[in-house]
């Protein structure tokens, strides 16, 4: 077992050790990122550290590092134990010396989203919570600055691997984890409903961000197509759910595509199935990556769409999509490094 996708209360089960002894464990591991256990701050017994020695809690190998020169973004390629290979972006934040780190969730993704070059590839496995702790490490160790959020918005669809990218944000947010606000982890998803509803059951404290990008059945199932299995108001009463628990604006993440997605109709669907409760919403340009693919909408359309959502009374921000010159921008991962692999 890597004992880096391990939480505390499963830690100390695994070496058969105190809640605190584990905690101890936890922080040489995670918080402090110690390679060995002679940097423990307050050593647990050798038999405890004989146990623990039996497992491992080494991290994905870096294979490339490619920064983007316009956006300073950071983007990794890491070589995984079996062979895949899998990406994660170093993100600088508006705080200055302060960074986020964009997580992938698969190798490869299965929902088919047709703007998406990851969707090219297909799925080839999920990751393991150790696997994504381990890269975030990486990340975190070589930042000229403060980690001080996360974000499972890279390769694949976290909710398609829900029990680990769930055991990852609990490790990141622990106290003697990685130690980051559990509302400053975002987890993103195409809108996958037994698994939002059972992340409402289990009252998740981490951020959700729903990738809808259209309200129209017809064109949401062309974009999405697997995220139309279930209707948007099955969809809605979902989030209605997440909304009561947490007490927060729904966030909804919106691609936008020149004249397809950025068209008055859209705000009129969005009112209808999603008014009733608190909305975020957030545009993000559509990154160009496929040769036939999505135009961005211009200057014209973009600001039409933005004072059409006004009637929401919602607020609206645009992100501006990181990491564009480097295909590390959303939509865009795995779209150069990968075609230049047969790993996966």
């Amino acid at each position: 077992m890597n004992l880096l996708g391990a939480t505390a209360s499963e830690l100390a089960a695994q070496v058969d050790c105190t809640p605190a002894e584990a905690r101890r464990v936890l922080a040489c591991l995670v918080s402090q990122g110690s390679t060995h256990l002679s940097g423990m701050k307050r050593p647990v017994s050798k038999r405890i550290q004989a146990r623990i020695q039996q497992h491992s809690w080494s991290r994905p190998r870096v294979l490339a590092r490619v920064e983007d020169a316009d956006d300073h973004s950071l983007r990794y390629l890491f070589e995984l134990d079996d062979g895949a290979r899998v990406e994660a972006v170093r993100i600088p934040l508006e705080r200055e010396g302060r960074f986020s780190v964009c997580l992938s969730s698969q190798v490869g993704c299965a929902m088919r989203c047709d703007f998406c070059a990851t969707g090219r590839l297909g799925l080839t496995r999920n990751l393991t919570a150790a696997e994504m702790v381990g890269t975030w490490l990486t990340v975190r160790d070589e930042a000229p600055g403060r980690v001080t959020g996360s974000v499972f918005m890279g390769q694949g669809e976290p909710f398609h691997n829900y029990e680990q990218v769930l055991r990852a944000a609990s490790v990141l947010s622990h106290p003697c984890g990685g130690r980051i606000s559990a509302k400053s982890i975002t987890i993103s998803t195409v809108g996958l409903v037994p698994q939002i509803h059972r992340f409402a059951d289990e009252r998740q404290p981490f951020r959700l961000v729903i990738s809808l990008t259209s309200a129209l059945p017809q064109r949401r199932a062309l974009l999405l197509p697997m995220a139309s299995r279930w209707s948007l108001e099955e969809l809605a009463e979902a989030l209605r759910r997440v909304q009561r628990v947490q007490g927060r604006r729904m966030t909804l993440a919106w691609v936008l595509i020149g004249g397809l997605t950025d068209q008055p109709e859209e705000v009129a669907e969005i009112a209808r199935v999603f008014g009733d409760m608190p909305l975020r919403i957030n545009l993000i340009d559509v990154n160009e990556a496929r040769d036939e693919g999505y135009a961005r909408s211009s200057t014209e359309q973009r600001d039409r769409f933005i004072d059409a959502l006004q009637a929401l009374e919602a607020p609206v921000v645009r992100r501006y999509s990181v990491g564009a010159t480097q295909s590390s921008a959303c939509g865009m991962l795995a779209s150069a490094f990968q075609e230049e692999s047969t790993c996966v």
